[in-house]
């Protein structure tokens, strides 16, 4: 675990929410070199298997955003990276930087953090106060209709959007971005060659749509400032037809179970 209390105020953070995204597809793909773009930066080129807070994008994001990341899969307790300020807590150790507020971005903002959230999945459209909620947390947010779920260029849209923001950047004043990858979630049966719409999302094209966001997450982290830690997971998985499951927001191992990873761009 890094000491994060040598992170913050050191290096900008970046929280890249790979929405769906199911832990034996991201294994796979990366075990088979189909995602070198991922596995070049993560530890030993793997992912880290966890367990998410969360079987959802907005129980998982409003917990992960109070200092809860996905726990790692075997028996704990786990300490963690960031921590609210909580009696008793068994997760806070020396190394987990602790904030006295309520959530993430506004402890890193009193810690003199400007924080960005770009969205993608429906919780992050502000087009509702539901859709407003994890956005507000933010001192800046940024959402449209092509970073949704139904383009299938969200991603490079998004990152058109980082850029901007970047390029805006006063290089006094440290960053906490969090992206919302919406491209894993359904619908996403437009990324796998030959599919159609009326054949419905598949395993295969959840595997062709993390091909995809591997050939383009690179521009993502070139564009970041130097020094940069990096957390790179899912949110939660979602279920393809297992024990008669589709979706997510139910208690199945396919959801339960979520890849994770840190790393330093330096």
């Amino acid at each position: 675990m890094h000491d994060m209390n040598e992170v913050i105020g050191s290096h900008d953070l970046l929280l890249v929410t790979l929405d769906t995204l199911r832990y034996d597809v991201a294994a796979e793909l990366a075990a088979a070199g189909e995602t070198p773009t991922l596995a070049g930066l993560l530890p030993e080129a793997r992912w880290e298997r966890r367990h998410t807070p969360g079987s959802f994008t907005y129980a998982a994001h409003t917990a992960m955003l109070a200092g809860f990341l996905p726990t790692p899969a075997t028996p704990g307790p786990h300490p963690r990276l960031f921590a609210g300020a909580f009696p008793g807590s068994e997760t806070t150790a020396s190394g987990t930087w602790t904030f006295d507020a309520a959530d993430l971005p506004s402890g890193l903002a009193a810690a003199g953090y400007h924080t960005v959230c770009v969205g993608g999945v429906g919780f992050f459209n502000k087009l509702t106060p539901l859709g407003s909620a994890l956005p507000s947390l933010f001192d800046e947010s940024h959402w449209e209709r092509g970073f949704g779920v139904t383009d299938p260029e969200a991603l490079p849209n998004q990152i058109d959007r980082v850029a901007e923001v970047m390029a805006r950047q006063p290089s006094g004043r440290r960053l906490f971005l969090l992206l919302n990858v919406a491209s894993l979630h359904q619908p996403n049966w437009f990324y796998l060659d030959g599919a159609t719409s009326s054949a419905g999302d598949t395993r295969a094209s959840h595997a062709a749509a993390l091909r995809h966001v591997d050939a383009h997450i690179g521009r993502l982290f070139a564009l970041m400032r130097r020094p940069c830690f990096v957390i790179v997971c899912s949110d939660h998985g979602t279920a393809y037809g297992e024990d008669g499951h589709t979706g997510h927001r139910i208690g199945h191992e396919v959801v339960w179970t979520v890849p994770y990873g840190e790393f330093i761009l330096s």
